[in-house]
């Protein structure tokens, strides 16, 4: 097990062991206890998150942490999500947890030998549902099926 961050001294994101490696990302609360949080689920809070404030402001501020992300977890892009999230004003803590999620994610992509991809099938869907405004169940499967040329060649007409 692996902590990422505590959130209001409530809410733990951590690394730990899942179905294929140790990079899968676990979320406890009080209100839910542990649980890894799907494509869907965060994808589905997100496009609320996003109707609310602005697609593009979530997107720009993905983005932004999505360009900094290596395979190590660095403690000044936790920060700085937190610092984010606080524009969300009701919504900062939730959006503290889902970005949080979302660059423990990219971290994981960028660590696993296999994906090919790494981070950019994160960039992928989150671009599918802010700026395309597709459906969370769509981004969330979009990739499933397709090779790995198809998807850089919709990444790259993407920009990229």
């Amino acid at each position: 097990m692996k902590h990422i961050k505590t959130i209001n001294n409530l809410i733990i994101i951590e690394f730990n062991k899942g179905i294929f490696d140790s990079w899968c990302v676990y979320i406890t609360s009080p209100r839910r206890g542990r649980f890894a949080p799907t494509d869907l689920e965060y994808f589905t809070r997100l496009i609320l998150i996003g109707k609310e404030f602005s697609y593009q402001s979530v997107y720009d501020d993905f983005v932004e942490i999505y360009e900094r992300t290596t395979s190590i977890l660095d403690d000044s892009i936790l920060s700085d999500i937190t610092s984010l999230s606080s524009k969300y004003a009701s919504r900062a803590l939730e959006m503290d947890v889902w970005l949080t999620v979302i660059y423990a994610g990219m971290v994981a992509e960028e660590n696993k030998n296999h994906a090919v991809l790494k981070k950019k099938i994160k960039r992928l869907g989150m671009y599918q549902l802010l700026i395309d405004k597709e459906s969370p169940e769509f981004a969330a499967n979009f990739s499933r099926g397709k090779t790995v040329a198809e998807l850089k060649s919709i990444m790259a007409a993407k920009g990229f």
